[in-house]
């Protein structure tokens, strides 16, 4: 069951976080599968440290897959732009 969400989590937040940034990077499908990466790590991580519960390892696995997703984004030379009105 919390694998499921992790991977639904780290998908949704994985787009949402390439489509944040600008360039020609990874494209919108590796977005998403490095959210899952970043996701599925972070829930294992916090489920091993022993915080259960799906809500906080939800939670962790959407911080983890923005900042998987961000920090491959920056390495790549994407930059995050304000999107205009």
């Amino acid at each position: 069951m919390y694998l499921l969400a992790w991977i639904f989590v780290g998908a949704v937040v994985g787009w949402g976080a390439g489509r944040v940034l600008q360039g020609n990077g990874y494209g919108p499908l590796m977005d998403i599968l490095m959210g899952v990466g970043g996701a599925v790590a972070g829930g294992f991580l916090v489920r091993f440290a022993g915080f259960g519960g799906i809500i906080s390892t939800t939670l962790v696995a959407a911080i983890a897959a923005v900042l998987l997703t961000l920090l491959a984004g920056f390495v790549n030379g994407r930059r995050i732009y304000a999107r205009q009105l």
